[in-house]
């Protein structure tokens, strides 16, 4: 498999990993700041952010997107980094997910 196809694994993985407190995937909320493989060592390397710093689910969202990739073909190991830079701001919000947002009668 090649690594563009693993990456493209990887993502299709993580459109299924949702933040625990609402029904929003990670890639809706622009948790994901990027996303790379690493053939050799066999690893996906992701860069995270979070919606603030003392955010509760930190660790129960990691674990998903861990466990995410993982499924992929290919990818044995995972490293995660939590960036602050950029800053998470509404603006990271996908459009499919402010509407779903808004359905549940969040303000965005």
């Amino acid at each position: 498999m090649t690594p563009d196809r693993v990456k493209a694994g990887i993502w299709a993985a993580l459109r299924h990993v949702e933040d625990p407190e609402i029904p929003i995937s990670v890639i809706g909320m622009g948790l994901i700041v990027s996303v790379d493989y690493d053939e050799p060592a066999r690893r996906a390397d992701l860069q995270i952010t979070f919606t603030a710093m003392g955010c509760p689910a930190m660790e129960f969202i990691e674990d998903d997107i861990r466990a995410a990739c993982l499924t992929v073909d290919g990818v044995e190991e995972v490293a995660i980094e939590v960036v602050w830079d950029p800053v998470w701001t509404k603006d990271r919000l996908r459009a499919d997910a402010r509407e779903a947002m808004r359905e549940l009668g969040i303000a965005v």
